[in-house]
């Protein structure tokens, strides 16, 4: 049961970690943000404490934020720990890629160093991966732009499950602190960027003064900045872009102001573009470079304007998003497939057969279509009748007329066939797989479930479904079949598995047994793979009596 809810928890937990990242974004200031940071340690990551050392002009880092425990907040916000001591800490303990894990058995050195700290009380561990209240866990945070200029530390404290994280975890909160600096630099450009308006609007004397210090807020930015132009018949044209922008989409400045990000957007985001405000408005597109590829960018708008009374223009904060989208990809891939044979799961398996079910066949809107189709004869004609004689004359009805039918799985007769179509779910158990096991290790059946996996694979058509539930369980769903086609698919399937499987040098054999159930509305995704399992062991038991006789 573990293994199987596992899919589950890292969804659930992936969840949480892009809400935290999504709600860094809606903070309004650098104090606001330092606080969201910190509180998506405690609610999106599982830990008990989280801590935010921001790094100062100085070169020493101030604990600007702390969530977890109150008391905690009270006593150490503002304290000040030296660069030297923070520096002499990211070189100790283990390094887990860009983080930093120092044990108890090494941090005891560092009681008495000037880093303000707090840790939770706790017994000591009685596992190995146990967390011992004086390990401690650092995930540095860098500018964004590729340098390795140090803006501050996350410090995190016992996790909730009470171990020491694992490859996921310790991913997630790399990704999250990459993210979180992205935030921060972000906050701290926004806040320049507001300063300069403010001064451009109330102190109309230092006018130029206050245009050069937004250009090089604009030209120097870490991150894509252009300006567009708003009205007219040239809304939306790129009017300005920084040298960030240019190098991120792979085009020189000259080349840019012939386009608007409209013509940039890849076609499947120009809806989300074009429902995106021009004041304060933020959406994460795709935006084409040079070579080709689709970049995944986050944009961020706002309104300026060149003279008090003058022009307004449009400013997009441009910033590179393609990591966190790869990472939030692989993690949602990795909660719906199988690690070993990459599948989909048992998870992904009802989700998809679920999709096509209804609670109940006989819905009223169906039952209504049917009762005007034998009063009329042809009921699309006579709706477009109705919707045209309603004020509507010499336009189209909307596409799939005045309902949103739902198509109803129904199951074909197999004793006769009518020429039903419907969605087969083919349930598949190996024979003969537990001996291999036994005999060979689970090395072998390893690679036994993995070959079974590619044969079935490349039994099905585009748009089948091949899943493994565990074990040596598989499960093939396949629409549009008829009971005959659904036999045929089930022996085709049986031909390809049979065949020898070679690993490390042997050969070995391993047999199947289908059984054939059908996806149909008014039932659960349970009752639906419980009948075709119950089918397949129906025709395993045939198969052994056969086999019993024959002997």
């Amino acid at each position: 049961m573990e293994a199987e809810s596992e899919p589950y928890v890292r969804l659930a937990t992936m969840r949480q970690l892009h809400q935290a990242v999504a709600d860094l974004n809606t903070a309004r200031s650098l104090a606001d943000t330092l606080q969201t940071v910190a509180d998506g340690i405690v609610t999106g990551l599982g830990y008990e404490l989280g801590c935010v050392n921001l790094v100062r002009p100085d070169g020493d880092l101030v604990i600007a934020a702390f969530a977890g425990n109150a008391a905690a907040e009270a006593l150490i916000t503002g304290r000040v720990g030296s660069r030297a001591s923070w520096e002499r800490r990211l070189s100790m303990g283990e390094a887990w890629d860009q983080l930093r894990f120092i044990p108890h058995t090494e941090g005891w050195v560092l009681l008495d160093d000037d880093v303000p700290q707090w840790h939770t009380e706790g017994p000591e561990p009685r596992f190995e991966d146990e967390w011992h209240p004086l390990d401690r866990l650092y995930a540095p945070m860098y500018a964004s732009g590729g340098g390795r200029d140090l803006l501050g530390v996350i410090s995190v404290d016992r996790p909730r499950n009470g171990r020491r994280p694992g490859a996921w975890g310790r991913e997630a909160l790399q990704m999250y602190a990459s993210q979180a600096a992205i935030a921060i630099s972000n906050a701290r450009l926004r806040a320049n960027m507001q300063r300069a308006l403010v001064r451009l609007e109330r102190e109309q004397q230092a006018l130029r003064a206050s245009e050069e210090s937004f250009r090089q807020a604009f030209e120097y930015a870490p991150s894509g900045m252009a300006i567009a132009e708003m009205g007219g018949d040239q809304h939306g044209r790129l009017l300005r872009t920084n040298d960030a922008l240019c190098r991120l989409l792979g085009r020189p400045a000259s080349v840019l102001r012939r386009y608007s990000f409209a013509d940039l957007v890849h076609p499947e985001d120009i809806g989300t573009l074009l429902r995106t405000s021009a004041e304060g408005g933020r959406a994460e597109l795709r935006l084409s470079r040079r070579d080709g590829t689709y970049l995944w960018v986050s944009l961020r708008n706002s309104v300026v304007a060149d003279t008090a009374d003058g022009p307004r223009f449009l400013l997009t904060h441009v910033e590179d998003i393609e990591e966190r989208k790869r990472h939030e990809l692989n993690l949602a891939h990795r909660a719906s497939h199988d690690a070993l044979t990459g599948l989909p799961n048992s998870a992904e398996l009802k989700s998809r057969i679920g999709a096509r079910l209804c609670e109940r066949p006989d819905s009223p809107a169906a039952t209504a279509i049917e009762a005007l189709d034998a009063a009329y004869g042809d009921v699309e004609s006579s709706l477009t009748h109705s919707y045209q004689a309603d004020g509507y004359e010499g336009e189209a009805m909307p596409a799939g007329g005045l309902y949103d039918q739902h198509v109803h799985a129904l199951a074909p007769d197999a004793e006769h066939d009518d020429g039903t179509k419907g969605l087969a779910v083919l349930f598949c158990d190996l024979d003969g797989f537990k001996s291999i096991n036994d005999r060979f290790g689970h090395h072998t059946g390893d690679a036994v479930l993995i070959e079974v996996a590619r044969r079935l694979s490349t039994c099905v058509r585009d748009g089948d479904t091949v899943a493994r539930l565990g074990g040596d369980e598989f499960v093939v769903l396949a629409d549009g079949l008829g009971a005959a086609d659904a036999a045929d698919l089930a022996v085709r399937l049986r031909n390809a598995i049979i065949p020898p499987i070679r690993v490390d040098g042997r050969a070995v054999r391993v047999g199947a047994s289908f059984g054939i159930g059908w996806a149909e509305c008014g039932m659960s995704v349970e009752e639906v793979l419980r009948s075709a399992d119950q089918r397949m062991y129906v025709e395993k038991r045939s198969r052994s009596k056969v086999h019993r006789r024959a002997g």
